[in-house]
């Protein structure tokens, strides 16, 4: 069940019944920006919240005690790679419950593997691949995505990336310093519950208007970028096919669900299926709509390799897909 029905319903009206925009490419722009910024927008305030409640009783300090003073021996990584499975969200979806994270302490590395699980193993992963290539592939390719997960947090802990974070995201009200406020008494519920809502506006205003950018400009690529370009740029099975898939995907941005059609033709056309995994993973791991919503949380250091890292990574599997797995299909 899609939960964001309602918010296609939305769109589709706005788009239609009260623009009266009916030019198919224009058409696609605004439905994709209208949908994608109430998406986004509701997801923020919600996921915000949340963790604002989560800050207030665990603060910063407590949280990087609790994952980071104990030897985990990484299982921590597989930890958020399995949560990024179980909350299958696009890039730009996925953010605001990074921030989440490291507003909450949690060390760098482990929210980095949740951001690039999350939109890599995806709702499409899960259920349609079984039914249009198979369980053999989908598993092979589930824990792919959860060791590229994996390795990309750890590389991006091992570069040490403290200081790297927008220091807005770091300094909230917790329960400690509320109770002291107070005299030493409990802080009525209304009190906290703004203080709740006061933290989870205020990350989200900072990166608000950055998703706006990130949606506007995905909308015009969405609408006006053809699919026959990118049909015949891939097809051929050059060695440099793969990270020009990469390449391409990158600039796009759409969900998993809409990208595996696209992903099954490019396959129907001759295109290797590493090739074709490629171009579907960088559209909805390394989307330019949500770099630029990350863009607000991080560092320009810390971002680019984030990007690098990922991008070694998938192509990386489109390389095993092309080349490796047909000798064991």
């Amino acid at each position: 069940m899609d939960v964001f029905y309602p918010i296609r319903l939305f769109a589709d009206w706005v788009t239609v019944g009260l623009l009266g925009i009916t030019d198919p490419y224009w058409g696609s722009v605004v439905n994709f920006f209208i949908y994608d910024t109430v998406k986004i927008g509701l997801l923020l305030v919600l996921i915000n919240y949340v963790m604002a409640v989560v800050r207030y009783y665990l603060p910063t300090e407590r949280a990087r005690d609790i994952i980071g003073g104990r030897k985990w021996y990484g299982f921590e990584y597989i930890l958020a790679a399995l949560l990024g499975v179980i909350t299958p969200f696009c890039s730009c979806s996925s953010i605001p419950l990074f921030v989440g994270f490291v507003g909450a302490g949690i060390p760098l590395g482990v929210t980095f593997t949740f951001l690039v699980a999350s939109p890599l193993i995806n709702e499409a992963s899960l259920f349609i691949f079984p039914a249009v290539f198979g369980f053999k592939m989908t598993a092979v390719y589930i824990a792919l995505g959860v060791a590229v997960s994996v390795a990309v947090g750890l590389i991006i802990q091992r570069l040490k990336p403290e200081g790297n974070v927008n220091p807005a995201f770091l300094k909230f009200q917790t329960a400690k310093a509320d109770i002291k406020k107070n005299g030493g008494k409990p802080v009525p519920f209304g009190k906290r519950a703004v203080t709740w809502w006061r933290d989870g506006m205020t990350v989200t205003k900072e990166v608000f208007p950055y998703a706006l950018l990130g949606v506007g400009l995905g909308a015009l690529i969405h609408g006006f970028v053809p699919r026959q370009f990118v049909e015949s740029v891939l097809n051929g099975g050059r060695w440099w096919a793969v990270p020009t898939a990469v390449i391409l995907g990158t600039p796009l941005y759409a969900n998993s669900v809409s990208v595996v059609p696209v992903m099954e033709a490019l396959v129907g056309k001759g295109v290797d299926l590493g090739t074709a995994l490629a171009f579907m993973t960088a559209t909805v791991t390394l989307s330019v709509p949500g770099l630029l919503i990350l863009k607000k949380a991080i560092s320009w250091k810390l971002l680019l390799a984030f990007v690098v890292s990922t991008a070694v990574g998938i192509v990386g599997m489109g390389y095993f897909f092309n080349y490796l797995w047909p000798i064991f299909a």
